[in-house]
């Protein structure tokens, strides 16, 4: 393991009523392992951060870069879900269509749950319902599937209105939304029932992907490329916009100090946007990361954001050129970088 730099951007760390001028540091960490990459998730309960790398999650002790922990056999995986209630983890495998669950302290799995449907993608936990959702890229329309943390048995199921539902939040009163890259929408799913009971249009947010939510002041947070918007939880309407780099796909929420982190993968940038009032919004800081960390997880106890990205060599020689909006041949993994962003 070694730390590649540690640079400072001047920016603005915004506390409730204050506005002050700060500095964002970036400390890089070269993990190893092998395997892409999709969601991380922090664990401000103990510290530590875990990083979906494809076959495998990778558990890295955020205060010191080093990998602590690694949960075997999660093909195909892209998220982690954390349930302190419950003392288990859990994940969503998209190759097997299963969810791993684990034990937090010990990280040793303890069974894999048969989703029954394929293309796991996001997960989230809702506390109200003490529910666990994974988020399924499924035909002909998306699902989710509902897990109770404790026994890790599937207790339920809900069909999206879309074919491509990407992350999801809870609004902590019975009501989860939902996003829908592929409708730029979002789903309103009512927890009593499981069932959809409104989808909203987001224009112009294009191709919604990550999601956080403000529950004291009722605002939902929908990362989209190039400009993310904020969403009335009452009413469904758009109040907001925010301009951030182009390839979103999670975004992260700081409670107490009230910001947004948006992570741009293509651009290689996180911006930083603090939430002033319900229904407007400042841009503190960009801060550079790097091409390819495109997801985020905030630790809303330290106040810090973390990111992830392997770095890939040149791709084998007479590689085709990309097209469309794919990106292309790849060459082999020459790093795997856990990105820290903190004051």
């Amino acid at each position: 393991m070694r730390r590649l730099a540690s640079f400072v951007l001047v920016g603005a760390l915004v506390a409730p009523a204050l506005v002050s001028a700060q500095a964002y540091k970036v400390e890089k960490y070269n993990i190893g392992g092998e395997g892409g990459t999709d969601y991380l998730t922090s664990d401000p309960a103990t510290g530590r951060v875990f990083i979906s790398r494809a076959t495998h999650v990778m558990v890295v002790d955020a205060a010191t870069g080093k990998v602590v922990g690694d949960i075997p056999d999660t093909p195909g995986i892209h998220g982690i879900a954390i349930v302190a209630k419950s003392g288990h983890g859990f994940t969503t495998n998209g190759r097997d269509s299963t969810s791993t669950m684990f034990d937090l302290k010990t990280l040793a799995p303890i069974k894999k749950i048969k989703a029954g449907i394929n293309g796991l993608d996001g997960i989230m936990y809702d506390d109200a319902s003490d529910r666990v959702l994974t988020i399924n890229h499924s035909t002909p329309e998306g699902t989710a599937t509902v897990i109770d943390p404790n026994s890790g048995d599937v207790v339920g199921k809900v069909t999206l209105t879309g074919k491509g539902p990407e992350g999801g939040v809870s609004d902590g009163k019975g009501r989860i939304f939902i996003n829908l890259e592929d409708k730029n929408a979002i789903d309103v799913i009512d927890t009593k029932t499981w069932k959809v009971v409104a989808t909203w249009p987001i224009e112009p947010c294009d191709g919604p992907t990550g999601i956080a939510m403000d529950r004291t002041t009722n605002r939902i947070f929908a990362g989209c490329s190039n400009k993310s918007v904020v969403v009335d939880a009452a009413t469904g309407k758009v109040v907001a916009q925010i301009a951030n780099g182009n390839g979103v796909d999670a975004l992260g929420w700081d409670q107490v100090q009230k910001l947004i982190y948006i992570p741009a993968g293509r651009d290689g940038n996180v911006t930083v946007i603090h939430e002033d009032s319900p229904d407007k919004y400042t841009v503190v800081a960009t801060v550079p990361t790097m091409a390819g960390a495109k997801t985020i997880a905030v630790d809303d106890k330290r106040h810090i954001a973390y990111a992830f990205t392997p770095e890939y060599g040149p791709p084998p020689a007479g590689s085709p050129a990309p097209t469309g909006r794919g990106r292309g041949p790849r060459g082999p993994i020459v790093g795997a970088w856990f990105i820290v962003v903190h004051p």
